[in-house]
């Protein structure tokens, strides 16, 4: 059996919202937690993982860690993203894990079984060097993206991927184009990007030392420096069986994401 690892990058100084790992969240039962100790709970549901760490360089983001029992590694706050946190924080746990988990802090609504089925695909998949699920929008979704996009806000981010599922693209714009509207329970050839990614760990050792490309530096986007330097991404489609799912980018997203909680009756 393979062993797993999850690393929970989190930063304070958050360029678009300072702060979030810190903000707080409630739940259905009206429950206050942090977006950080919702984040750490999601990790800690996930099946056949040895090991949940939260990776930080800010003092308060490791204090509140403590404070609700998570394992906590301390990294440079030279880091340019969370894949290179990852990277640092495995680089100090010493290795010894086969397939390494990224779940970003601004996630706290991803289901066990988007990880566990990436993990999965990245074990099967041999000539994926990194996996990352993706979520077909129904009309709802694509319009909540459509949306924020209208309003200068990054909603969330799409993928694109060919035969194989091997990932072509992935932007913070609505792609591919699909010239159409389409009803709110409707599948649509749009698929959101869940932020997670498994990595094999010698790849995601090799990543900080990988030129930064004009892609990666224009969209914002982490997972752009593989598909910049030639490396194989695999795409997993997973499904929401039910599930609402959305990640914390914006201010305004604390309202939705508490209001989802509430539906679906999560504390």
């Amino acid at each position: 059996m393979m062993s797993v690892l999850i690393v929970i990058p989190a930063r304070y100084a958050s360029t678009r919202y300072p702060g979030k790992p810190l903000v707080q969240l409630r739940g259905a039962d009206g429950e206050a937690k942090t977006l950080i100790r919702r984040s750490w709970e999601a990790a800690m549901t996930v099946s056949g993982v040895a090991r949940v760490v939260v990776a930080t360089d800010d003092a308060r983001i490791e204090a509140e860690a403590h404070r609700f029992g998570a394992e906590v590694v301390m990294t440079s706050d030279q880091c340019a993203n969370g894949t290179e946190r990852v990277a640092e924080a495995l680089a100090s746990l010493g290795g010894g894990y086969d397939i390494v988990v990224n779940l970003q802090g601004d996630a706290p609504l991803t289901p066990a079984w988007f990880i566990e089925e990436l993990v999965a695909g990245l074990a099967a998949n041999p000539w994926a060097e990194l996996a990352t699920p993706v979520l077909r929008c129904e009309g709802a979704m694509l319009e909540s993206l459509i949306e924020d996009r209208r309003h200068d806000r990054v909603g969330g981010t799409t993928a694109v991927f060919g035969a194989g599922n091997r990932g072509l693209y992935f932007s913070k714009e609505v792609i591919p184009f699909t010239g159409r509207g389409y009803g709110a329970t409707e599948p649509t050839p749009v698929f959101h990007h869940v932020g997670v990614y498994a990595y094999r760990p010698e790849t995601l050792a090799a990543y900080p030392d990988w030129p930064v490309g004009p892609l990666e530096t224009l969209e914002g986007l982490e997972q752009l420096r593989f598909l910049e330097n030639g490396r194989a991404v695999l795409c997993v489609e997973v499904a929401a069986r039910g599930r609402q799912f959305w990640e914390l980018n914006n201010p305004s997203d604390v309202a939705r994401i508490e209001a989802m909680m509430a539906e679906m009756g999560l504390n």
